[in-house]
C-alpha cells in the first residue's frame, strides 16, 4: 500500500492511500482502491475496509452503481435467449422484463433491496392477475440471480417476497370450477353438431380432430401430410406452429411444449377419413392451381390457405367463437378446452390416468388429475343412481 500527503483545492492537507483490490469482476482488469483521510492511519483503514468487503462478497459498489437494473436485465436476456427456450416463452419474458423496467429501470442493481422490490410487486398487483405477477417475479428472480453470479449484487430481493392474494370475484370463482375447464358430453355434442350445420371450410375437420385427439391448436396448425399415418391410423405430433405477429408468412415450426408432447396418437377411423379427404382435396387443388398462384408455399400443410401457407391459431379461435354463438353453451371456451374435454372423454371411456397423460402429451398434472377425479366421482354417483333406478323396488322392500 502506498500513502502520501496531498493538498486539496481548498488548501487543506489530507493523506491518500492506494492499494490493489480484487480484479474488476466485469473486465478482470487491475482494480486500485484509493481513499483519503485526515490522518495516514484513517486513509489506510478506509482502503483496507473496502478491500475486505470486496473479498467477502465480491461487490464493487463503484462498478454496481453504473449497473442499473435495465442494463443488467438486458445482459441477462441476451444469455437467456440462447438457452433453447421456446420463442413464445422468450416473448413472455421480454414483456415481464418491460413491466419491471417501468418501475426500477434506472435503479442501481445493488440498491434494489427486498423492501424496494416488494413495493414494486405491491404496486403492479392490483391491475394484474396473480399468475401474471408470479410470472414477473420469476423473471425478476432470474435477473437477480444473474446479477449475483456476476458479483453485481449480494442478496436476492425476491427471497421471501409476498405475492398479494386477491379475493376472487364471482366470475373468477366460476372459472376455477373444474366443470368450467371442459365441455360436458351434451355440450361438446351440441358444439360439434353446430359445426356440421354452420361450419365453414375446415371447421368440421379441425374441431372433430381437436375433440378426439386432445392435441393443442398450435400442433393442429403444424400438421403436414407426412404426419398422418393412414396405414396405422395414427397422427404423429412432433412440432407446433408459432406465429407471434399472426402474419401467415412469418410462422415458425418449433418443437412441442415439452419433450413428452412428442407423441403418436391412434385415431378413430372417421377422423382419419376426414383428414384423408382434406389431403386429397389439397393435392387436387395444388395440381390445378399451384403454377397460377404467385409465391405458392408448397409445404403440404393439412389446413392451408389457397397459397399453401398454414392458418394461425388465432383463426381457430375466431372460427370457434363464431360457432359458439350458434349454441346455448355459456362457458368461456377456447380451443384449449378440447384438450380438457378429451381428458373427460377418455375418463368416461375407462382409460387409466397414465395413458391419458401420455395421449395428451403430459398436460398439466393438477388440471388433468382434477378433471379425471371429478369425472370419475361423477361416474360413481351416476352408477349408484342407475342401480337405484333399476332396483329401487327391491331396495325399498328391505326397509319396510
Amino acid at each position: 500500500m502506498q500513502c502520501e500527503e496531498v493538498v486539496l483545492k481548498s488548501g487543506k492537507k489530507r493523506w491518500e492511500c492506494v492499494a490493489d483490490g480484487p480484479p474488476d469482476p466485469v473486465t478482470g482488469k487491475r482494480n486500485q482502491i484509493r481513499r483519503r483521510g485526515k490522518t495516514k492511519r484513517e486513509a489506510k483503514r478506509k482502503v483496507e475496509d473496502v478491500i475486505e468487503a470486496l473479498n467477502n462478497d465480491g461487490i464493487n459498489k463503484k462498478i454496481t452503481k453504473k449497473k442499473t437494473f435495465d442494463v443488467v436485465a438486458k445482459l441477462w436476456f441476451e444469455v437467456y435467449s440462447l438457452t433453447g427456450v421456446k420463442k413464445n416463452t422468450i416473448r413472455i419474458r421480454r414483456r415481464e422484463m418491460k413491466t419491471l423496467n417501468e418501475h426500477i429501470a434506472k435503479v442501481p442493481i445493488e440498491d434494489v433491496t427486498h423492501f424496494t422490490y416488494q413495493q414494486v410487486i405491491n404496486k403492479i398487483s392490483p391491475g394484474l392477475a396473480r399468475t401474471t405477477v408470479q410470472g414477473i417475479n420469476t423473471t425478476a428472480n432470474m435477473i437477480f440471480k444473474f446479477a449475483i453470479r456476476n458479483h453485481w449484487m449480494k442478496d436476492n430481493p425476491c427471497i421471501d417476497v409476498v405475492i398479494p392474494q386477491k379475493r376472487k370475484t364471482i366470475e373468477e370463482i366460476k372459472e376455477t370450477n373444474i366443470e368450467e375447464k371442459y365441455l360436458e358430453r351434451a355440450e361438446w355434442e351440441e358444439f360439434l353438431l353446430a359445426t356440421l350445420e354452420y361450419g365453414l371450410k375446415y371447421d368440421k375437420e379441425r374441431f372433430y380432430t381437436l375433440a378426439f385427439s386432445g392435441m393443442r391448436s398450435g400442433e393442429l396448425c403444424a400438421l403436414q401430410k407426412q404426419d398422418i399415418l393412414f396405414d396405422t391410423n395414427e397422427i404423429w405430433i412432433t412440432k407446433t406452429l408459432y406465429n407471434e405477429k399472426n402474419n401467415m408468412k412469418e410462422y415458425e415450426l418449433t418443437p412441442p411444449k415439452t419433450e413428452g408432447s412428442v407423441r403418436k396418437i391412434e385415431m378413430e377411423q372417421p377422423i382419419m377419413d376426414m383428414l384423408k379427404a382434406v389431403i386429397v382435396g389439397n393435392d387436387k387443388f395444388k395440381l390445378q392451381y399451384r403454377t397460377l398462384i404467385e409465391d405458392y408455399h408448397d409445404k403440404d400443410f393439412i389446413f392451408a390457405r389457397a397459397n399453401g401457407y398454414p392458418f394461425v391459431t388465432k383463426t381457430i379461435l375466431q372460427r370457434m367463437n363464431r360457432i359458439l354463438d350458434k349454441t346455448s353453451i355459456k362457458k368461456h371456451a377456447t380451443p384449449h378446452i378440447f384438450r380438457h374435454t378429451h381428458i373427460s372423454m377418455l375418463t368416461e371411456a375407462g382409460v387409466d390416468l397414465p395413458t391419458i397423460m401420455q395421449r395428451v402429451g403430459h398436460e398439466d398434472m393438477e388440471t388433468t388429475v382434477g378433471i379425471y377425479t371429478h369425472v370419475t366421482n361423477k361416474m360413481k354417483k351416476d352408477a349408484s343412481n342407475k342401480v337405484e333406478g333399476l332396483y329401487g323396488d327391491i331396495l325399498r322392500k328391505a326397509i319396510l
